[in-house]
This record gives structure tokens, C-alpha cells and sequence, in this order.
């Protein structure tokens, strides 16, 4: 890869208000090079949604804790204290106690203070900013501040995701930057294009859908970070995304993909790195016509033929062509790693013969023998969107199209770009789409993800499926105040979903991360792979010229 442009060292300069030089080789932590298949699409934490918008903001501002290794999330055990050193709880539960930091400091100096706190729960559940994340904070009532390193949270009630669901959601805010932006305003202020964060790493530049680059922050509380800088390096083909890494390009990759194995260095250069994952993808039906008049879809509205579909469909083939054994059939609406798990579960068997029937009993019939279903004259034809910068979705959707095919369905494949695929995805502008998520280690998050659309739920249920059991039983759970019994309400929504058939749970792929042999990784883990990207550091005898013009503190 060619050297950084000196510009670069200017702009991270200017960004952090700093004279720059370029250190010895000795001494310099290196520049990590990201290759992702997408870009961001905000920096503004609480809209990032997808997997990169989370990475970056995760490195530009701190929680006020983190989660630990175990991923538990009743109660506080295991997590680690960031910009909150300590935290105690009352005797009721109902109030927990936050003592900040003192040492942490926002990346323009100012101290981080528990007015930021209360700020940013301010911005979280205003509804004009529309925060994803929105409803993980309905537990809590108000943040005092007795004083200023001192935030206060009082909950409406006791749950046993109480502290999870505010760590894991709330990031403190500069309030002294943006409280005299309006909140309706924040999103697209100029202050948040160049965000100043309390975290490891300090904004630098941003070319959307190419570049973003984050510079060190040497002032860091918790002790300066390994690495001088990290670079995201955005590509729009999913075979762009690891030809950098395996031309030495870049130095990391979250996923490799199947074939990305068989074009693995034999010398050594490129390892693969296993990492337990929360991801599982599907094939969403639109449940609703696009367009500015809601209409019940044409063909999708219908369950039994939802049913048909799945019948139709064999998860097992599907998967041993396009992973081998690097990925297992999904259950339903989460990820065999979250603890509400359940793999049991009754779900859609394979059976062609049964979604034939069940097609010529909806209407759906081959009468003249060419191979596609008509009823009324209409054929039983659809689209089915996919991201082009993911190989594997893309070969998913080619093999799901020969599978329904043979049913009698005929379906077109549509790529876009992520950023285009994500646009249409959120306006409902498609019949059915192959879609991917990485869940959290908390099951809640199914109810923004499949719940209703409506108040506090369904803000990503693109397919617009309504099932008031599913919504019933996810409420409960989420209100139960013992494992058991959450456990045995989430069995009973997610074999709603199964039942209704609102989508095709496809795979769960098992995650291994591409690393170059000169960057030292911690331990990835597997909701958030750059959770302790701080503590990487890049072998000094391997440095490369890129590495050597870095933004340096004086």
C-alpha cells in the first residue's frame, strides 16, 4: 500500500489541536488498516445502528462501563469500570450510584462530568432525535448529579437487565459542545462530522464510503492506546473487502468468508482468528407494498404462503455449499450465543412436496405446466434484494432462487450497494431482502428487530410483521423478574415467529477474523471485534512505511 499522504499528518494535526512529528520507528505504535465491506452511517451514537457506525463511535466515546468477557448481563457481574471508576447500588435496587473518573477528559480537554451523563439520557430518549436504541432506557426515570463527577440513575423498576440495558446503550455526551444545538438538529450539525469523544482515539478525517481515520489520543485516562491510529478502508465488493488484506493492504478483516480460505497465504502471512459470533442472517419478507399508501403486500401478507416458502427452502444445502462447516442453519429470531437460546425450538421442516400442496391450495397453481404458479393471471414473482458487498449473500440469494424455482417461484435478484440496500431497506422499498444482523448479548433487542411497529418497538422491522403474540410474550420476558421465567417467555415468542413465518432463518455463520501477522490482537469478542482494539499494538520489526508519518502528541 502506498505511504499516507502527508495531508493526512496535517489534518490529524489540526483535528487535534497538536504539533505532530514523526516518531522513531522504535516508538511508533503503527497505523491498523481496516478493509470493510461498508461504511459508517453516522457518528452520531445514538443512530449507529450497523456494525461499522458502532465500531467507530465505540472507539471515539466511552461507556460508562463494559461488558465483561462472559458477556453476562444480569446484574453488574463482570463488568469493567470506564468512564464511571465505581458504582454502588441502594438497598431497593432502584437507584444506582456512578462515581466518574476524575482523570477522563473529552478529546478538547474539558473534563467528562456527570452534567454529560444526564445529557446524553436527555438526547437518548428524546424522540425527535430517534435513537435506535431508544427503548433499552425505558427502565430508567432520571440521572441526578449531587455533584460533578457524581451521576445518579434512577430506575421506574427492577429488572435483571437493568444495568446492562443503560451501560451497554448510554454513551456520555459533550454536553458543553452540543446542548446549544437543537436536538432535532444533531444528527446532521457540523460539530458531529468532526465528533469530539472522551475515548481511545480521536477523529480525523472522514471521505464516506472510502476512508475514515482516527488518530490516537495520548491523553487517554485509562493509558494511551498501542496503536498510533486505525484506518477504515471502505470497499463496495465483497471481493475488494479481502484482496486488500491478503495483498497486505490492510491489516485486519472482521469476517472472512468461505472462498476468502482457500486464498489464504501459504507462508503465514495472513491468519484466520476464531471468534464466537451474534450474528444470524435471514430472508425478510415486505409484509406491506412500498409506496406512500400502506397496503397489505400482494404476494407476502399472506402466512401460508410465507409457509410454502420456507418449505420450499433447504437451509442444510444452502449452507454446506456456501460455508462447508463454517456456518449452522438459524433457529429463528436470534443467535445460539445469546443465554435465551433455545435450539430446540419446532421449527418449518424442508419439504417440497408439502409447499406444493400448500401452493395449489392458496392458489398458486402450474395449470398450464410451463413451471410457474399463476393465480388470476398474476405470476408468483418477486425481487429479493442483496448488499454487493457480501459474497456470501449474494451466492445465498442464486441458490435460493434455484430452490424456489423448482416450486414453481420465480425470483429476481437485485444487488445494490450497502449504503442503497440499507436506504431501501428502511423505506420498505423491496418485496423480500437477504438480510444480517448482529444481535447483542442481551436478547431485547428482538423487539426492536421484530416487535410491532409502533411506540418503543419494531423501529428495524423493515418487513413491517405485526404478531401480537410475539409482542405479548417479549413484554413479559422482558418484565420477569427471574431467569426462568424470562427464559420460558422468550421460548414462547420466538416460536411465534417461527409459526408465523415473517422470515426464513437462514444460517449463523461462525466468525473468524482475517489478521496480518505483524498486529497482536486481544482476544476478539464476539458482539463488538474492536472492543479492545486499544491493547493491540503492531510488531515494530514489521513496520511499514505507512506507519511512520503518525500524529504524535508533543
Amino acid at each position: 500500500m502506498r505511504l499516507l499522504p502527508s495531508r493526512w499528518l496535517i489534518l490529524a494535526c489540526a483535528a487535534l489541536g497538536a504539533s505532530c512529528r514523526a516518531p522513531d520507528a522504535a516508538v511508533s505504535g503503527g497505523i491498523l488498516v481496516v478493509s470493510v465491506g461498508a461504511d459508517a452511517e453516522t457518528l452520531f451514537p445514538p443512530l449507529a445502528v450497523g456494525t461499522q457506525s458502532r465500531a467507530v463511535t465505540e472507539l471515539l466515546y466511552d461507556k460508562l462501563a463494559e461488558i465483561g468477557p462472559s458477556l453476562n448481563t444480569i446484574g453488574d457481574v463482570g463488568f469493567a469500570p470506564k468512564l464511571a471508576r465505581s458504582w454502588s447500588w441502594s438497598a431497593d435496587s432502584l437507584t444506582i450510584t456512578f462515581r466518574l473518573d476524575p482523570r477522563a477528559r473529552w478529546h478538547d480537554g474539558r473534563p467528562v462530568i456527570a452534567a454529560d451523563v444526564q445529557y446524553a439520557f436527555r438526547v437518548w430518549t428524546d424522540s425527535t432525535v430517534g435513537a435506535v436504541q431508544r427503548q433499552a432506557l425505558a427502565g430508567v426515570d432520571s440521572i441526578s448529579a449531587p455533584d460533578s463527577l457524581t451521576a445518579r440513575v434512577h430506575f421506574r423498576e427492577r429488572t435483571p437487565e437493568q444495568f446492562y440495558a443503560l451501560v451497554y446503550t448510554l454513551m456520555p455526551l459533550p454536553r458543553h459542545r452540543l446542548a446549544g444545538i437543537a436536538d432535532s438538529a444533531l444528527q446532521n450539525s457540523s460539530e458531529l462530522r468532526a465528533p469530539v469523544g472522551s475515548g481511545p482515539f480521536r477523529f480525523v478525517s472522514w471521505t464516506p464510503r472510502a476512508r475514515l481515520e482516527l488518530a490516537s489520543n495520548p491523553a487517554y485516562y485509562l493509558g494511551r492506546p498501542g496503536l498510533d491510529g486505525v484506518v477504515f478502508v471502505v470497499a463496495a465488493q465483497g471481493a475488494t473487502v479481502a484482496a486488500r488484506l491478503l495483498a497486505g493492504e490492510a491489516d485486519f478483516l472482521e469476517q472472512l468468508s468461505p472462498p476468502d480460505f482457500a486464498q489464504l497465504p501459504s507462508d503465514g502471512r495472513v491468519r484466520a482468528v476464531s471468534y464466537g459470533g451474534f450474528d444470524y442472517a435471514f430472508v425478510q419478507f415486505n409484509l406491506q407494498e412500498g409506496g406512500p399508501l400502506a397496503r397489505p403486500h400482494a404476494i407476502f401478507s399472506d402466512a401460508a404462503l410465507r409457509r410454502a416458502l420456507t418449505m420450499a427452502t433447504n437451509r442444510q444445502a444452502l449452507v454446506r455449499n456456501i460455508f462447508d462447516t463454517l456456518a449452522r442453519p438459524a433457529i429463528g429470531p436470534f443467535s445460539r450465543t445469546q443465554w435465551t437460546a433455545d435450539s430446540m425450538l419446532s421449527g418449518i421442516r424442508h419439504d417440497p412436496s408439502g409447499a406444493t400442496r400448500l401452493l395449489d391450495s392458496l392458489g398458486w397453481r402450474d395449470d398450464d405446466r410451463n413451471g410457474l404458479r399463476e393465480r388470476a393471471g398474476k405470476p408468483l414473482r418477486f425481487s429479493l434484494l442483496v448488499p454487493a458487498s457480501s459474497r456470501t449473500r449474494q451466492a445465498a440469494a442464486v441458490l435460493l432462487q434455484a430452490q424456489w424455482r423448482e416450486v414453481g417461484v420465480l425470483v429476481d435478484i437485485e444487488q445494490a450497494d450497502f449504503n442503497a440496500f440499507l436506504d431501501r431497506a428502511q423505506r420498505g422499498a423491496f418485496d423480500a431482502l437477504i438480510g444480517g444482523v448482529r444481535t447483542s448479548p442481551s436478547p431485547r433487542g428482538v423487539r426492536e428487530l421484530w416487535g410491532s411497529p409502533g411506540p418503543g418497538r419494531g423501529r428495524q422491522n423493515w418487513g413491517k410483521w405485526s404478531n401480537a403474540v410475539f409482542d405479548a410474550q417479549v413484554d413479559s420476558a422482558l418484565a420477569a423478574s427471574n431467569i426462568t421465567a424470562v427464559r420460558a417467555h422468550f421460548r414462547a415468542a420466538y416460536q411465534a415467529a417461527i409459526d408465523d413465518a415473517p422470515a426464513i432463518w437462514l444460517y449463523e455463520p461462525r466468525l473468524f477474523a482475517g489478521v496480518h501477522r505483524r498486529v497482536k490482537v486481544a482476544p476478539l469478542r464476539p458482539d463488538a471485534w474492536w472492543s479492545g482494539i486499544s491493547t493491540w499494538s503492531i510488531d515494530p520489526a514489521q513496520r511499514l512505511p505507512r506507519d511512520r508519518r503518525v500524529p504524535r502528541a508533543p
